[in-house]
């Protein structure tokens, strides 16, 4: 069983989606007389998927003051018609909650979903290559798109700049040279006696220089696959504890040809991007039964 994906969310957080689309009012509601109705709302998938921050989606209905009744774990493959979250609760409760759920879902699931696909796609060429997420999303996204790739398979390429050394072409740029970088991580060796240091390349004659520089992985950025088939089997003969990493314009159509190119993980942002799941959504009195989830 796969373990689900422990992603920290405070209640700050989850608070300030839900006052970013409500945060006074609910006019609809409020003009109707309805918000006092006990209610029930049921998220069902629309077509196959993987589930993704059901939980926060959960937290959502319960900040709102909702009683969730089901709930699918992240992770879950999901099929069209099976119930992702069913919750009661005032009706002024559930429908301040609904769009901001939906929402969550809908770009999780999907992210998920595409995730999946491709970390499939990758082990069925290459067992062993690992999908790597980058944080290359738009602000306030990371915690969502985290938890959505890890509960389609992948896992975290970086963080944040102050997970690991990598050292872009822009880094070089203010040292100098290939030199300077050298006795710049010489100097630090002790420091990084628990971290391996990373240097992005985009040429043979560059991943020689790194690996010289104190490169302990190499990440190649928008070289294509056939390319990366001459070049590794080379390094590794050069240097058998190097690893490799291909990045840059890595995507679902041509991640296995990456994945049979010779190295170790394909680092994407594609997945941040992928269309959303398509996520339905039925309010209706609190005595309807909740479907079953399956």
């Amino acid at each position: 069983m796969t373990a689900l994906p422990c992603v920290f969310f405070d209640h700050a957080t989850i608070d300030a989606w839900i006052a970013e689309d409500a945060p006074l009012l609910d006019l609809t509601t409020h003009l109707l007389a309805i918000g006092g109705h006990p209610a029930r709302i049921t998220f069902t998938v629309r077509a196959s998927a993987v589930a993704a921050c059901t939980e926060e989606a959960a937290r959502v209905v319960q900040h709102c003051g909702g009683q969730v009744e089901r709930c699918l774990p992240s992770g879950t493959l999901v099929l069209a018609g099976d119930v992702l979250l069913c919750a009661t609760g005032s009706a002024a409760g559930l429908l301040r909650a609904w769009k901001v759920a939906q929402n969550l879902l809908e770009y999780a699931c999907g992210v998920a979903g595409a995730t999946a696909r491709m970390v499939q796609a990758v082990q069925a060429a290459a067992p062993g290559v690992a999908v790597l997420t980058t944080r290359k999303h738009a602000p306030g996204l990371r915690r969502i798109a985290l938890k959505a790739t890890l509960s389609g398979g992948a896992f975290p390429h970086r963080l944040s700049v102050g997970e690991t050394v990598l050292v872009f072409s822009q880094h070089r740029a203010l040292l100098g040279g290939w030199d300077v970088l050298q006795a710049r991580l010489a100097a630090a060796a002790s420091a990084l006696a628990e971290k391996k240091c990373v240097i992005e390349v985009c040429t043979l004659d560059e991943a020689q220089q790194a690996v010289q520089a104190g490169a302990d992985v190499l990440q190649f950025d928008k070289v294509s696959p056939e390319q990366l088939r001459q070049w590794c089997p080379l390094l590794r003969q050069q240097h058998p504890r190097l690893a490799l990493l291909a990045a840059g314009g890595v995507n679902g159509y041509n991640a296995p040809d990456y994945a049979t190119s010779g190295v170790d993980a394909l680092v994407t942002s594609s997945l941040h991007h992928a269309p959303p799941a398509d996520i339905g959504v039925q309010v209706s009195a609190a005595n309807t039964p909740c479907p079953t989830l399956f």
